[in-house]
């Protein structure tokens, strides 16, 4: 797990003239992206950060210094080494840590391997590509998926489509 890079937060344009930018947050919030010094393997040094009071943040990076560099940056994922971020409790689990993960059934038959996980409001959605490139998605819940962990998770068979 600890390669893998944690996205959490995109530039959604440029803020004013002197090199800001604004910031779509994944995470828990400004004061959670504020203990990162930087991003992106080093390439994005953070020199401040605030909230915009809209559930975004408006940041400032030490190599970031006029609004043209800034425009550029429009779409750029923010993201961290997954070594980085806090431990979490046994029952939840970054999306990173999801992503690549062989699916089974319950009776242990290979379905594929976790492609995306994605929120549509209720709930993480996991997408399983099938060896064929078929896809399907399943709710991340205890009733669809019954066990996950770094090796692979078990999706329950009334699930699979």
């Amino acid at each position: 797990m600890a390669d893998k890079a944690v996205m959490l937060a995109a530039v959604s344009g440029a803020h004013g003239i002197n090199g800001e930018v604004r910031l779509k947050l994944f995470g828990e919030g400004v004061a959670a992206l504020k203990r990162y010094p930087s991003f992106n393997d080093g390439a994005l040094t953070l020199k401040s950060m605030r909230s915009d009071n809209k559930g975004g943040a408006i940041a400032r990076f030490a190599e970031v210094t006029d609004r043209n560099t800034a425009e550029k940056l429009r779409g750029t994922a923010l993201s961290v080494s997954r070594e980085l971020m806090p431990e979490l409790p046994a029952d939840e689990y970054y999306h990173a840590d999801l992503i690549g993960l062989p699916a089974v059934d319950e009776q242990d038959q290979p379905l594929g391997k976790v492609v995306a996980v994605d929120n549509f409001g209720a709930s993480d959605v996991i997408e399983v590509e099938r060896p064929d490139g078929k896809k399907f998605m399943v709710p991340m819940t205890k009733d669809a998926v019954p066990q996950w962990n770094e090796a692979g998770i078990t999706i329950h068979s009334a699930f699979i489509v």
